[in-house]
């Protein structure tokens, strides 16, 4: 579950009604991940009693990531290809990951998804060959980490996402919407997954 938000801060109505979803998800035996941006050690250990297995924090927030760790909680941390970075910005994301004091347990690699009226818009989507380049060294430089292939999925041919998972993921986000961008639904998931 995702919010389109910066930070936790002030939203102690919204910290209540995600521990109540959290819990609900939970009672329903299934593990539950959140992404909300930047949270502190309190909020952490709320997310924890509630519940929470997983935190997705993308390296933008990773100093909150030792909030998460200590309270108990799963870290999932990746980041986003297609924001104008460089070749040298993508190996710095991997080292940087990779150098953690623990490797997260999932790195989702997200592709800028432009949304026209949006300042990055009318951005040139990242070459496929970039995220596959990616996957494949994070999956050298991260070996237990699960290696999940997240935003712009909706738009790869069944071929392209066989290459990233030859490449190294070994997972996907599905269900229909991923914040404000479609995403594959697990119908369509599973049929590609029974090809």
């Amino acid at each position: 579950m995702g919010a389109a938000w910066r930070d936790m801060r002030g939203r102690k109505t919204n910290l209540r009604d995600i521990k109540e979803m959290v819990s609900g998800v939970k009672a329903m035996e299934m593990e539950v991940c959140v992404t909300l941006g930047m949270i502190d050690a309190q909020q952490a250990l709320e997310l924890k009693e509630a519940g929470l297995t997983a935190y997705n924090h993308n390296l933008d927030t990773s100093r909150e990531l030792s909030h998460v760790r200590e309270a108990g909680i799963n870290v999932y941390s990746g980041g986003i290809l297609g924001l104008g970075e460089t070749d040298g910005d993508r190996i710095g994301l991997l080292h940087t990951v990779s150098t953690l004091p623990a490797h997260p347990q999932s790195f989702p690699v997200n592709a800028l998804v432009p949304i026209k009226g949006t300042p990055l818009g009318d951005r040139k989507p990242v070459d496929f060959t970039e995220m596959l380049r990616t996957i494949a060294t994070a999956r050298l430089a991260l070996p237990k980490t699960i290696i999940r292939i997240a935003a712009e999925r909706k738009t790869m041919t069944e071929e392209r996402q066989a290459l990233c998972f030859q490449a190294g993921a070994n997972a996907i986000f599905t269900g229909d919407k991923m914040l404000t961008t479609d995403c594959n639904g697990w119908e369509e998931d599973k049929v590609l997954f029974e090809r």
